[in-house]
Formats: structure tokens, sequence, C-alpha cells
């Protein structure tokens, strides 16, 4: 185990020079040294500070469909869970829920489903047209699988701003053990299209997925990098009762933190989200203090938000959009932040 002599210069190097090895971001991911960890999270809250100042960006996601034509092993919304009840909102329930958000503060709307090819490019379009044509000024991120690079074509010239489609796993094999009949070769491809269309790129991968190592992580955080990603999920696995890996350990949020922190280190400039994951398990705040800048917030009516469980959660709504947005506006001005 490198001492903390070796450890402190290893965050100003990266800090300093956003460049990193595998042997580097292991040395951080498995290190529990207080001071070292304390070092780390305090680097990466003054680049995130030198960026972004006091700013979290508050984001609201729709998820306007359920069902998904993926197996994948960890996602409570797989194909094979027959105990879920599936829906899909029409385009213009998906438009008014886009614009009471947009009516209550936020300037990001996120459209998320599962792989659903029921919403042919023009659905999706109509939507994306008339969320534009509502207020220009908002924001379009859409995360909706892979798609055929027609349909990432035909969204850009719509008006979408974003597109948030993660790697969940850089190991080759991994990802096709957790993702029967689709390979990561595939999701890669996707990206590059994504970026080379000029969307602004969302990926991001899961922490403690068994089978993982930690040098597989720092490989995560790398191929972040080599994509030139300007947003990154970074969130512990959740296992969910009704899917292959349900006996599955939790994934670390201590872990979790770390690679948030490295990952803001290298990639400064990139959008690193709060995910809901690290929420669920209560690290929303340890989340923020290392490096993250953004937190989603659920625009899904409460019902449909039951529905769309990629992992366990309790869904508990009381508030409007409007009342959740000045709630959270408030924790955030507690911790010293400005919500955006």
């Amino acid at each position: 185990m490198p001492r903390e002599s070796e450890l402190l210069p290893i965050i100003d190097k990266l800090a300093a020079t956003c460049q990193g090895t595998v042997k580097e971001i292991v040395s951080l991911l498995v290190c529990e040294d207080e001071t070292v960890l304390n070092y780390l999270f305090a680097k990466a809250l003054s680049v995130k500070k030198a960026v972004f100042g006091q700013n979290i960006y508050i984001r609201a996601i729709i998820e306007f469909s359920n069902v998904c034509h993926c197996c994948c092993c960890y996602c409570g919304i797989n194909r094979g869970n027959q105990t879920v009840s599936r829906y899909r909102m029409v385009p213009d329930e998906i438009l008014g829920l886009a614009y009471e958000a947009i009516d209550a503060g936020y300037g990001t709307i996120v459209l998320q489903s599962g792989e659903d090819m029921y919403y042919t490019k023009e659905m999706l379009g109509e939507v994306i047209r008339g969320i534009k044509a509502y207020d220009k000024r908002v924001a379009v991120t859409l995360s909706v699988g892979e798609r055929a690079y027609e349909d990432y074509a035909y969204w850009r010239a719509c008006g979408a701003d974003r597109y948030l489609i993660k790697h969940e796993t850089a190991n080759a094999a991994l990802y096709q053990r957790l993702h029967p009949g689709h390979r990561l070769a595939s999701r890669l491809d996707c990206q590059r299209q994504l970026w080379a269309l000029g969307y602004e790129l969302g990926s991001g991968f899961m922490v403690g997925l068994p089978g993982q190592t930690i040098e597989m992580l720092a490989v995560d955080i790398l191929l972040l990098q080599k994509m030139q990603v300007s947003m990154a999920g970074i969130g512990p696995f959740i296992p969910h009762p009704e899917t292959a890996l349900a006996g599955a350990a939790k994934g670390d949020t201590g872990l979790t933190n770390k690679a948030l922190g490295i990952t803001r280190l290298l990639l400064p400039h990139a959008h690193l989200p709060a995910t809901t994951a690290l929420t669920v398990q209560g690290g929303r705040a340890e989340a923020l203090a290392a490096g993250a800048d953004v937190i989603m917030q659920k625009a899904t009516p409460a019902a449909k938000q039951q529905l769309y469980e990629i992992y366990p959660r309790l869904v508990k709504e009381e508030y409007s959009l409007k009342e959740k947005r000045q709630l959270l506006l408030e924790q955030l001005e507690s911790l010293g932040y400005i919500g955006v």
C-alpha cells in the first residue's frame, strides 16, 4: 500500500495535468487513509468551484416509458421482469410534464426511457421541437439507449442538446455478461456517433458490479476521458430483486465517492451528478463534497415513478415540482451552494 507521502503528490499531479495512469488511480481507489482521502476530496471540491463556482445544476427528468427490449442483469425494468406493470406516455403527456417543469424553473429537461423502439424518431422529434418552441433556452437531454445514427442525427436537428448513454463497465467481457446479446463496442460506437453529431455526450458507470475489479474501475474513469464526455454519472450498484443479480452485494458509496473525486480531477469541466443511486443510500452531501455539481429531480408522476424502478427505492412524492425545487434550493443553500 503506497504511503501518504506517495499519494498526495499523485493527487496534485492529477489535478495539475488532468492525466493519470491505471496504477495511480488504483492506488487512490484502494486508499483508506483519512488524511489522503480528505485531501483528495478537498482538491476535487476546489477544482469544481474553480470551474462552476458554488453552482449546483438542477435537472428535471421525465421517465416516459418503462418498456425495454434489453435483458440487462442489473436493471429492474429489464424485458424478463414479468412483475412490473409497463407504461408508455404519449407525446402530449410528455410535453405537459416538460412544460410544468419549465414553469417551475428547471433549465434542463431529461427525457429517459427503456430501450423502447415503439417511439419512432419522429415521435421523439415532436417532443424535442415542442420543448424548444415553449422555451428555446431550455436544454433537452435524451437517454433512450442505442439507436440508429439517422435517429441521433434527426433528434439533433430537432434541437436536442445532450445525450446520456452510459458505458456501465469498460471491460468488454463483463459488459457482455451483464448485457446478454449486446457488446461494449456497439455502445462505444453510439457514443462516437453522438459526439460527432455535436451532442454534449454523457456516459458513466456503476461501482461494485459483481465481477468488477479495482483495475476495471480505473479503466472506467480513463474511458470517460478518452470519449471526451461532457457529463458522467457514477453511482453504486444496487441489486434489484427481480434481476439475475438479486442476491449480489451493494456497491460501496465510499468507493463511489473516491471514483467521483478522481474523475473531477481528470475532467474538471464535466458535469458530474450526485446520482440518484447515491442519494438513495444517503450520500448526496458527500457526493457534492467530492466534486459533483448536478442533481436530477424526478418530474415523472409518482405512480409511474414506482414503475420505473431500475433499482429498489422508496417513492414518496408529497410536493409539486415547483415545491420540490424550492426545497432543494433551500437544502443546497444550507450547504453553501447555489441551485441553478
